[in-house]
């Protein structure tokens, strides 16, 4: 599995996303609860953009008139169909047996982590003693 390094996190801003074309797909990067999240910028039922999907909370009641949220922001609504999906792993709720968004591992790492490019100039050790300059070769 190749590494993509798509954006800084400062670019996709609490409680929005970003997409990204890599390998020719569109991929779209949510930020949700300081968590970052990446699925296919597709619906699987007609091919919605998940980018305009609506983060929505996950809506449970144990009893008639009870109802609790869980996990908000962090489930996905359809914006044209309004089927919905796990963020995290892109499941869907109605059949999660076939049908699912495909979801891609995301990591996030400073960038002293990252390796190096290829064009890198070479560099020396730099001393001053006794305000004479000195390099090291």
């Amino acid at each position: 599995m190749a590494r993509h390094i798509v954006a800084r996190t400062s670019d996709i801003p609490p409680g929005g996303n970003k997409v990204f074309g890599v390998d020719g797909r569109d991929i779209v990067v949510f930020h949700v609860n300081g968590e970052f999240f990446a699925l296919l910028n597709r619906c699987p039922h007609e091919g919605a953009p998940l980018e305009k999907a609506a983060c929505v909370a996950r809506l449970t009641s144990p009893e008639p008139g009870i109802y609790q949220r869980s996990r908000v922001g962090e489930l996905l609504r359809c914006p044209w169909h309004g089927w919905e999906f796990d963020m995290r792993n892109g499941q869907s709720f109605f059949d999660p047996k076939r049908v699912k968004v495909r979801s891609y591992p995301v990591a996030v790492e400073s960038g002293e982590e990252l390796q190096k490019g290829p064009y890198v100039a070479e560099t020396f050790p730099v001393h001053v003693e006794d305000s004479y300059v000195i390099i090291e070769t």
